[in-house]
C-alpha cells in the first residue's frame, strides 16, 4: 500500500520492458517467426542496457 506512489528507478523500468518483450515474442513464435526474431534482438539490447547499470 505504502509502496503505490513509488517511483521506479531506470533499472526496474528496463526489466519491465525486457519482460514485456519477451512475452510478445514468445506469442508471436507460434504465428510469425520474424517478427518474433526481432522482439528477442530488441530484448537482448535491453538486457545488455541492464548489465551495464549493475
Amino acid at each position: 500500500m505504502f509502496g503505490l506512489f513509488k517511483k521506479k528507478n531506470e533499472k526496474e523500468k528496463l526489466q519491465e520492458a525486457y519482460k514485456k518483450l519477451m512475452k510478445e515474442a514468445y506469442d508471436l513464435s507460434t504465428s510469425n517467426r520474424s517478427a518474433s526474431d526481432n522482439k528477442y534482438a530488441e530484448a537482448d539490447v535491453i538486457m545488455k542496457k541492464i548489465e551495464n547499470l549493475e
